[in-house]
């Protein structure tokens, strides 16, 4: 019941649709407090958009754990990273020492970019702003124009859509892509390293086309190594001019059967910069599979459980398999097809097997 008197509170505070102004923001906080590297990937879109519309602006960000704080801290308008710990239980003092310190900053403008996190929404209550920002729960605020509004489904561009609506502009505009705003000078010594495990120093080689593979996720989205091993033999037979790197999880184990160049780090931006690298990026939804599509390399998601709408890599010639009922060898053939739109085979290959249930399509902002 007391719950249920705080999200009504700041139910009513938050901003109806053309009700924020285009000039007085100056302090912003952004609320993502989701420990998953994915989720922190995704507010990147929201990011570039507040930068985009506010440029003179300094932006704070509340999150969980501390991925973002690897991946935004670079960024010129980002003043503070409030990381709450990703076992909240545990760290109640220092949870407690964030939230004061976040308490005692005043904001123009914070935004709950996230739907039904509560966590997100309570420290939008807690949080002092002139202007509050978020989706609106539709039992407790059933009257609201935001309600007749069509949000999109992918979960990149929907903090991207509330900013615009909020400030009551047309949505036709191309939606910001993932983007880690990667170096040159990163991306420079990680294309030496890429050569150097490829074993062609210096150079990477010509006239071959270069696919990271990420074999892992997390529970049911995870595929067994049996299937990897037989979806790169399948791709590998199509392709054969792909050089596979197999890009390993935090276990650092490969689970695609140790037969191809591996490569290992914990750090996210040197992840990242390696597949800026590459040219194209095979992964199981996951985390790191957000992170190489905001790297710029096309990225394809294998999907067994989420929804592509709303998960599938964002943007560019990025694309996705709904693998339900599908063999390893046949989502080899569609990843194979996929992989001739976005890289070419350097020379003639066998014809792609025809796929009659799934299809790779391509996710566009």
């Amino acid at each position: 019941m007391f719950l249920g008197r705080l999200f009504a509170a700041v139910e009513r505070q938050l901003c109806e649709p053309g009700q924020l102004p285009a000039r007085g923001i100056h302090r912003i906080l952004i609320c993502r407090p989701n420990h998953r590297l994915g989720n922190a990937i995704l507010v990147s879109p929201l990011l570039a958009e507040v930068e985009a519309l506010y440029p003179g602006a300094e932006i704070d960000l509340v999150v969980g754990g501390e991925a973002a704080s690897h991946l935004f801290a670079n960024r010129f308008q980002v003043r503070r990273i409030f990381s709450l710990p990703r076992k909240i239980a545990r760290h109640l003092w220092r949870t407690r020492g964030l939230l004061r310190e976040l308490r005692r900053n005043s904001y123009d403008l914070a935004i709950d970019s996230s739907q039904g996190s509560q966590s997100g929404r309570l420290l939008l209550l807690m949080v002092k702003a002139r202007f509050k920002l978020g989706f609106p729960d539709p039992e407790t605020k059933p009257g609201s124009a935001w309600h007749g509004l069509p949000c999109p489904d992918h979960l990149a561009q929907r903090g991207v859509f509330l900013l615009r609506a909020a400030r009551g502009q047309e949505q036709g505009r191309p939606y910001p892509p993932l983007n880690l705003d990667l170096s040159d000078g990163e991306k420079q010594q990680a294309r030496r390293a890429l050569a150097n495990i490829l074993g062609t120093s210096p150079l990477l080689p010509a006239g071959r086309t270069i696919v990271g593979i990420f074999a892992n996720a997390t529970g049911a989205k995870c595929y067994g190594e049996d299937w990897w091993q037989r979806f790169v033999g399948a791709l590998m037979e199509q392709r054969p001019d792909v050089l596979l790197v197999d890009v390993l999880a935090e276990h650092g184990r490969s689970q695609l059967g140790g037969d191809f160049a591996p490569y290992y780090t914990r750090d996210l931006r040197r992840l990242a910069s390696m597949v800026a690298n590459m040219d194209g990026f095979i992964s199981a939804d996951c985390g790191v599979m957000h992170l190489a599509a905001a790297s710029g390399t096309p990225t394809l998601g294998l999907f067994s459980v989420t929804a592509p709408s709303k998960y599938a890599p964002y943007g560019g010639l990025n694309g996705a398999i709904d693998t339900h009922g599908m063999s390893a060898a046949e989502v080899a053939g569609m990843a194979a097809d996929w992989l001739g739109g976005v890289v070419p085979a350097a020379q003639p290959q066998p014809a792609v097997p025809s796929m009659r249930d799934g299809a790779a399509f391509p996710f566009r902002g």
